[in-house]
């Protein structure tokens, strides 16, 4: 449980897991009880399966559980970060729990579908249907719609209890009704009879229904509508995987000093004033600042900055970090839930429980479907029972409504299109985690993107050499390769990589010393050679000539990192090193733009780095220098506008940021959080993805909902004939299983999906 309080408004902050919700609809009741409670504001968010509710101080917590229970769901405050983690969980035993939790629907889902498969087939192809068919239908139908339906029928009661109708009433009712009916006809009518079979008599008349069986339409249903439901229960498994994931990333152990001697300690134990320990490419355990050394630290995860930053004493240094240089050591100023990175986790929490679960647009035309289905059949039975009609016929013509009602081709609108649409985005490369992702990418007009790791390649990389007069590339590269590879500074490593490209193997230092904050130096083939910053060279009294330092002075202009190089007491070249942009950059931006979003590139890279990059891939907006907590406002901003924000992202830094968004696409070579915190993940890190993405999601949603048009429109368009007692069972069987094929065949045309250019 989280619980803050402000002294002002003297109110708590609490959240509460929520469980037995089956669709939005829940949550949207949920949410309206706590809030007809006096001093109470609560947001319930289905997909987390969460509320976060403020309330009075005078107000008890077990108040709001027991509001939550009376509902018919329930809740509890979460278990604290230290024991269970976020959401899931350490150690893997919140993986274990969320196994555990989706079992019994798998358990179902299994059931189902072994058993309606044959009872489906059995109804559908006359051939097989041998003396005691509809016996072996009904014994294998009954566990289908008793154990594997259960959470439907559980749900409809709950709802019913509180005056309300969801999918689930429908499914619950119209399966319960086309058992039972066929139950009726087997023992008490005519389709018990040895030898009964459904021919296909496609005539429209009147019939008392003793002779009809819906067996296959209350299997096939239930084993439809559990396999969406499964599948929406494994993605939901994942909605706290983005803090389990941040809080993985800090350090588990830590050295610290005490009484002169190091010793090892977990980082939960650390307190604010311990000294700890910090060698070269270890993270650093939490915020502090350096009392002793001087390093380069990579903050490029938290900050997005591509360049290492150079520490040393009285520098402040972020937890989860890593120390690329020197030893360190470090007083510890801020620990556990006051940590940046703690603080980051919180930002990704609020982010995903402030943003409104997308409601099903089934769900959404339930409400209004399935209460005009059910008043529709009870005005049928009680028609038919005043014309006189007689009980038979007049119960037949009421339960083919609910019958021609069930969804059975609704039950495989989402799912099938689902599948088809995550398959053939797999084969591309874009991982859509849910249906509930789908209607955002319709409606986003703009799109953010961070820089580094997503524009560019997230990688320092050697680009233009320029070299004085009488020295050549090859002889500048061979000479400052050869003494950067020693070094495991990452500028150091570029400068190493880029030399070994381009000259070959590099000739072995006779010597060599690391500078920290300042270069290298050493001897290679017999030259004493400086490699670093324009300082280092001052100190052996060089100077630049005036066309290196025209040469440095433009490539620091344009964001870029000069390295200076001089050997034997003269400055001979200066190397560029920068976060390269990605070859495809340019072309998704173009490809963005086609789809009718506006980009903007958003970074905490300073902004000449961020406008060079910028100007060459074609972006015209570009906000830069923005810590992790102003990417999540900036987008936030952009919201209050009135758009529709896109976020495309790769790291730790942008993972609040992709939740906040309407629609977050985290590149698959990013870190576990971002992906986990976004929609949409890209496994290539190709940018032009993001927009084949948006696009094939554009094209799944559109083919649910044709799907979902269909499949009512077939059962809208059977109503009149079942109020008026006029549908026979094979018109009924006939015109569900033409809307279930023709669901799965306008599903199956997204297999023929192409990207963009291609």
């Amino acid at each position: 449980m989280t619980t803050t309080t402000t002294d002002t408004a003297r109110t708590s902050r609490v959240e509460l897991a929520i469980g037995g919700m089956t669709c939005a609809s829940c949550a949207a009741r949920i949410e309206k009880k706590l809030n007809r409670m006096a001093g109470v504001t609560a947001t319930v968010n289905y997909a987390t399966e969460k509320a976060q509710v403020t309330y009075r101080e005078d107000i008890a917590v077990a108040e709001l559980v027991a509001t939550v229970e009376a509902t018919g769901y329930t809740a509890a405050p979460p278990a604290p970060v230290r024991d269970a983690g976020p959401a899931d969980g350490q150690n893997g035993e919140g993986r274990d729990e969320g196994a555990e939790e989706l079992r019994p629907l798998r358990q179902r889902l299994v059931t189902a579908v072994l058993l309606a498969v044959p009872v489906v087939l059995l109804a559908m192809v006359p051939a097989w249907q041998f003396t005691y068919w509809q016996w072996l239908s009904l014994t294998l139908t009954a566990p289908v719609v008793t154990y594997a339906a259960w959470p439907f029928h559980r749900a409809a009661w709950t709802n019913a209890r509180h005056g309300a109708a969801t999918m689930d009433t429908l499914i619950s009712v119209g399966t319960s009704a086309a058992f039972a009916w066929s139950v009726w006809a087997l023992f008490f009518g005519s389709a018990g009879m040895p030898g009964m079979t459904h021919g296909f008599e496609l005539t429209i008349a009147r019939g008392d229904g003793a002779g009809n069986l819906y067996l296959e339409a209350a299997a096939g249903v239930t084993a439809f509508v559990l396999a969406g439901r499964y599948f929406e229960a494994r993605s939901k498994r994942r909605a706290g995987a983005a803090l389990k994931a941040l809080l993985e990333l800090g350090a588990k152990e830590v050295t610290v000093l005490r009484d002169g001697r190091e010793e090892s300690i977990r980082t939960e134990d650390l307190v604010v004033g311990d000294r700890f320990v910090v060698r070269p490419g270890e993270k650093i355990a939490t915020d502090g600042t350096v009392v002793e050394g001087t390093s380069a630290v990579d903050a490029s995860m938290l900050t997005g900055e591509s360049v290492p930053v150079e520490v040393g004493v009285g520098d402040t240094v972020t937890g989860a970090t890593l120390n690329a240089g020197g030893r360190l050591v470090v007083a510890a100023t801020r620990v556990g839930a006051d940590t940046q990175l703690a603080r980051m986790g919180r930002l990704v929490e609020d982010a995903q429980n402030g943003k409104a679960a997308a409601q099903r647009l089934a769900d959404r035309i339930s409400a209004v479907f399935v209460p005009v289905v059910i008043a529709l059949a009870l005005g049928t039975l009680a028609f038919w029972l005043i014309s006189g009609a007689g009980l038979t016929a007049a119960f037949t013509a009421a339960v083919a409504v609910l019958i021609i009602a069930c969804p059975c081709a609704l039950g495989l609108a989402t799912p099938t299109a689902l599948m088809v649409g995550t398959g053939r985005g797999a084969q591309l490369g874009i991982l859509i985690k849910g249906p509930e992702v789908l209607e955002t990418t319709r409606k986003a007009d703009t799109i953010v993107l961070d820089k580094t790791g997503t524009v560019t390649t997230g990688r320092m990389a050697l680009g233009a050499v320029h070299t004085a007069d009488g020295t050549t590339q090859a002889e500048a590269l061979r000479l400052a390769g050869a003494l950067e590879h020693a070094s495991e500074h990452p500028i150091a490593r570029a400068v190493a990589a880029g030399a070994a490209a381009g000259v070959g193997a590099l000739p072995v230092p006779e010597d060599f010393a690391n500078l920290p904050g300042r270069g290298v130096q050493g001897v290679v083939e017999g030259h004493a050679v400086l490699v670093g910053r324009e300082k280092l060279l001052a100190e052996w009294a060089i100077e630049l000539p005036a066309g290196l330092a025209r040469a440095k002075a433009a490539a620091e202009a344009a964001g870029r990192t000069a390295v200076v190089v001089a050997w034997d007491g003269e400055a001979r070249a200066v190397l560029e090193v920068a976060d390269a942009v990605k070859d495809t950059s340019a072309e998704a931006v173009g490809r963005l733009r086609a789809l009718g979003l506006t980009p903007i590139l958003l970074t905490g890279d300073n902004r000449a780095v961020a406008e060079a990059v910028a100007a060459e891939v074609g972006i015209d907006e570009v906000i830069a220098e923005v810590l992790p907590q102003d990417k999540v406002d900036v987008v936030k901003r952009l919201q209050g506008e009135g758009r529709v924000v896109a976020m495309v992202g790769d790291g730790v830094n942008d993972a609040a940021a992709l939740a906040q968004a309407d629609l977050g696409l985290a590149m698959g070579t990013g870190t576990d959080a971002a992906i986990e915190a976004g929609d949409l993940t890209l496994v290539r890190g190709d940018l032009r993805v993001a927009a084949d993405a948006i696009l094939l999601a554009r094209r799944t949603l559109g083919t649910i909902r044709s799907n979902l048009f269909w499949a009512f429109a077939y059962n809208v368009a059977a109503l009149p004939l079942a109020a008026s007692g006029l549908l026979n069972p094979m018109i009924a069987g006939a015109a569900m299983a033409f809307s279930s094929v023709f669901v799965v065949g306008n599903s199956l045309r997204l297999r023929g999906f192409r990207p963009l250019g291609r």
